[in-house]
């Protein structure tokens, strides 16, 4: 059974530079879309969806999560990484006082992962960019609300400690 593994936490916590490092080395990983949208979006004339229309960009967040996850059931591989999971869109509605349909939750609970891992804020890592509007302090807060959400679920998270690129690397494949 193909393991489906999730990387949670607030922006700018290391996530994706450990997903690259995955990819870089041959594993199947799916990347973070919310720059995506947040790009598409920018060229649609809206500098931020987010902040415009929140249950908007987390609908088109929740469709491309869906997608990532059915694909990645067609991949041949015993274990796919997530650059975050589907509970985040929720997540970051509920840190941004957002009220959402059922049906957030509902998929929450359809697509299932194996192992949750949790980049904590490091304030020696984070930096800012023009798709991330979050600062460092609002970055702890929202991953307590990544991490409320996982538990609400029945997720045991595995907190990712602080170190090298290669240290956080193999703590993550060791643990599987």
């Amino acid at each position: 059974m193909q393991q489906k593994i999730v990387f949670i936490g607030g922006p700018g916590t290391g996530k994706s530079t450990i997903l690259n490092e995955l990819m870089g080395n041959g594993h199947t990983c799916m990347p973070e879309i919310s720059r995506e949208i947040t790009l598409q979006a920018k060229k649609d004339g809206i500098e931020q969806l987010f902040l415009t229309d929140p249950l908007l960009f987390s609908q088109k967040i929740l469709e491309g999560r869906e997608q990532q996850y059915i694909q990645s059931n067609d991949f041949n591989t015993d274990v796919v990484f997530f650059d975050r999971g589907i509970p985040s869109v929720h997540a970051y509605l509920r840190y941004f006082k957002t009220e959402f349909p059922a049906v957030f939750l509902e998929k929450s609970k359809q697509y299932k992962y194996t192992k949750v891992f949790q980049f904590l804020p490091w304030k020696d890592i984070y930096t800012s960019d023009n798709e991330r509007y979050e600062t460092y302090e609002e970055s702890v807060i929202i991953s307590k609300f990544l991490h409320d959400a996982y538990t609400e679920l029945g997720y045991h998270i595995i907190e990712v400690p602080f170190g090298t690129i290669k240290e956080r690397y193999d703590f993550i494949l060791n643990s599987l």
